[in-house]
Order: structure tokens, then sequence, then C-alpha cells
């Protein structure tokens, strides 16, 4: 019989599930709810509300009048706190602990994201690195796009093939914060490529700020597509709303309008 007390290592599990779910699939009928539930030995109504406790301590959640379930042990705001410092460890750590919990239950492993290379010659310590890089790059995207509920944030584009997790600081320049949803917008290819360049970013009320180029620019597709975006709010995620920091490094170091750095001044490289 399992233990009605949670382990570390479950916890662990259902924090890093909370966070790839939209919060509208935080339910024991979510096939990936029912899957972790089967892999850590509990129930899926019990994951579920372990998710729902988890929720009770995100901000956006609780600023946009939801809230999770109460009830949340002190254990359970450890796990949460502890990984807010810890996003990559997060990601690494718990892709292990499945694959070790599915291989003791004889089931085959996951599968890779096809999406990535992973060369069959590969071997070693240079194999592990392509194998921990896939990892993190799917748990940040699935865990931005899945905040954004699969729609860009600038455009409301919901072609998941056209989406991408973009990086508000650039992920050679925080290293601390590479995983951190909260330093990602969902945005589409096109609106993805101009924030990247500096010509597209946000002022603290999450509105978007058009820049000099783009706002003098007669072609047709931008004064259609682009120019209308100026001073429009962004569709604020369903959890890890853009912390306040990261966007104002972004329109103080890469806004080509900010007089201070401009698209040269970074080289981000950073989209997933």
């Amino acid at each position: 019989m399992t233990s009605s007390r949670w382990t570390i290592d479950q916890l662990k599990l259902a924090f890093h599930l909370y966070c790839l779910l939209p919060f509208g699939q935080l339910h024991r009928r979510n096939a990936e709810v029912v899957e972790l539930a089967g892999l850590i030995g509990r129930t899926p109504s019990a994951v579920a509300m372990k998710l729902g406790n988890f929720a009770s301590f995100d901000p956006a959640i609780v600023a946009s009048g939801r809230k999770g379930l109460e009830g949340a042990s002190r254990l359970d705001r450890q796990i949460w706190e502890f990984f807010q410092a810890d996003w990559e460890g997060l990601a690494v750590e718990c892709a292990q602990l499945r694959q070790a919990l599915r291989a003791e239950r004889g089931l085959p492993p996951e599968e890779a994201d096809e999406a990535v290379d992973m060369p069959e010659d590969f071997t070693g310590a240079t194999r592990q690195v392509l194998v921990e890089q896939r990892i993190k790059q799917q748990f940040f995207r699935r865990a931005v796009l899945g905040s954004y509920a699969g729609r860009c944030c600038m455009s409301g584009l919901s072609e998941p093939s056209l989406l991408i997790a973009s990086h508000i600081v650039p992920w050679r320049q925080d290293p601390a914060n590479r995983l951190n949803p909260a330093n990602g917008l969902c945005l589409s290819a096109l609106h993805d490529r101009a924030f990247d360049q500096g010509l597209l970013s946000l002022d603290d009320d999450y509105r978007i700020l058009l820049a000099e180029p783009l706002r003098r620019k007669a072609d047709p597709f931008v004064r259609q597509v682009l120019q209308p975006l100026a001073g429009r709010p962004i569709a604020l995620p369903e959890r890890f709303r853009p912390e306040a920091r990261f966007v104002a490094w972004h329109r103080q170091h890469v806004f080509v309008d900010s007089g201070v750095g401009g698209s040269a001044a970074v080289s981000r490289g950073d989209f997933v």
C-alpha cells in the first residue's frame, strides 16, 4: 500500500508536471496526470489535488482571481521555492526520475523530441550533454507554451509549428533563469524575430513597444501587421507572468529605442 505521505521525489515530479500543463488541465482525467499517478503509485485524484496545491503558491494564478486548493503542506512550498532557484535542476532531475520509474515498471523510455537532432554516433559525455540540452529545451518550451495556452501573446496565433518559447533575457546572459518560465514569452516566429532584434519590446504594464524603424516603415505588411501592435497589451499567461526585471532588461539592452544597447548589443540565439 502506498504511504499517504508524499515523498520528495513524488513532489518534484508533481511540480514538474504542474509547470508543463495549462492551468485548465490540472484534473484527474488528464492523460498525463493519469500517467504520473501510475508511475508514482498514487491515484489520479491525488495527483490532481497536489497540482492544485502548487497552484495556490503561483502569484499569477492568485492575481487573476483564481486560486489553487487549500491545504498545501510546508514541504509543498519548499519544493516550489527550491526550484524557483534551480529550473535546470528541475528539468533534468525529473526527466531522470521519470525514466527510472518507467524502467522499474518495464515501460519503454519516453520518446525524444523529433525536433532536436541527436546523431547516433555521438556517445559518452557528448551524447549526455545533448540529451540534457534536449530535456531543458523541451521543458522550457512546454512550460512557456502551456502558460500562454498555446497562443502567441502578441498576435493570438495558435499553430504550434509557428510558435516559439522566446527568452526575454537571453539564454547566455542569465544562466540562473535560462529555464525560468517567467523569463519567456510565447511568440510567433515573426514576432520572436522582431523581439529578438529589438524591434519590439514591452513597457512595465506589458504593453507592446514598437521601435522607430518599424514605426516609420512604409511597407504594407509592416503597416498592416506590426504597426497596429504599438501600445497594445500582450495576452498575459495563466501562470508564470513575465517578471518585471526581465522585461526592463530587454527594454534597456535589446530594444533599439533604448539608447543603451540595441539589437547588436546581444547575441541571443536562444529560441526553442
